[in-house]
């Protein structure tokens, strides 16, 4: 889902129009904010930032300069609409790195194609995983920074894969990027059945997603039992029936490594708890060692209310799948 912040201070006819011409783009929400409402928007950190100049009744740079200014937003692509076509004017609105500068009354399909084009380029170039396609870190961490400023209570879930070198070691990089692929599949397929969640590829085999509604649990088990059911299909028939892989070390001994297994750590996040990214972090690292103990694959969930909490394994609930 991707976020439209349009700035059309006066009649919102800019609004109007823009949301009857992108009304067949499902996947774009569009928002009208007036410019006191700017700090605020920015909180939500828009896909795409929309400026009617002509209802601007400030210095137009300033908006500018607060959107870059902004560490979340300094990315954040800028289209400014106006009726004013002198040139050294339009020249210095370009020079605030300003994307794209549209003349006043513009026509509908010019400024529908800018708009789409802007968000494939968004697409394409904003931190993604070349071979997952999904966000990478900067776009995490925006994430989990725009749920925390806005005191949202929602789910951190850290995922990677167990024995994954070995198998690397054994089958070669070819095919274990061929299981980080399904595995990115596999956690969007459940997590992403809510547009307003997120799944993000931190690199290698370790992923997160952030889930908002109180259905974590079973995105949890959903996401373990399609992957210890699908997973033998990424091994040889000897191997699966053995139960486990040969892998010879670095002193030539040969040893065995369990098949691949999938470690899920959530976190319960709310703003009384964390202040930060980093704490979250912190408390996501120690959840998901917790489920890396446990053999096979496994959660864990984080629900302490306080974080200076002592972490009872007692206390967790903890759920092994397909044992």
């Amino acid at each position: 889902m991707k976020h439209l912040y349009i700035f059309d201070e006066e009649d919102q006819s800019l609004t109007t129009t823009l949301k009857e011409i992108m009304k067949k783009e499902k996947s774009i929400k569009i928002k009208n904010y007036k410019i006191e409402e700017l700090k605020n928007a920015l909180i939500n950190i828009p896909d795409l930032v929309v400026i009617n100049e002509d209802s601007i009744n400030i210095d137009i740079k300033e908006i500018f300069k607060a959107i870059k200014d902004s560490e979340d937003n300094s990315i954040t692509p800028i289209i400014v609409i106006s009726s004013i076509k002198d040139q050294e004017h339009i020249i210095d609105i370009l020079k605030n790195d300003v994307e794209v500068y549209l003349n006043a009354p513009v026509n509908n399909d010019i400024l529908y194609y800018t708009i789409m084009n802007i968000m494939k380029l968004l697409n394409r170039n904003r931190m993604v995983s070349p071979l997952t396609g999904l966000p990478g870190n900067v776009q995490i961490q925006a994430e989990m920074k725009k749920r925390l400023s806005n005191k949202e209570k929602y789910a951190m879930i850290y995922i990677d894969l167990d024995n994954f070198k070995a198998y690397n070691d054994t089958y070669g990089f070819s095919n274990g990027d061929e299981i980080i692929k399904f595995t990115a599949k596999l956690i969007t397929k459940y997590v992403m059945k809510n547009d307003e969640n997120f799944v993000g590829h931190i690199g290698g085999d370790d992923f997160v997603a952030i889930v908002e509604d109180d259905d974590y649990e079973a995105i949890c088990q959903n996401i373990i039992a399609e992957f210890d059911k699908s997973i033998g299909k990424f091994f040889t028939k000897e191997d699966v029936e053995r139960g486990y892989i040969e892998v010879e070390n670095r002193k030539g001994i040969i040893e065995p490594f369990p098949l691949t297994t999938i470690s899920v750590g959530v976190v319960e996040v709310t703003s009384e708890r964390f202040k930060n990214t980093l704490e979250i972090g912190e408390a996501g690292a120690a959840v998901k060692h917790l489920a890396k103990t446990v053999f096979g694959s496994t959660y864990v969930i984080d629900r302490r209310k306080n974080r200076d909490e002592i972490f009872d394994k007692a206390d967790q609930k903890k759920i092994l799948i397909g044992q």
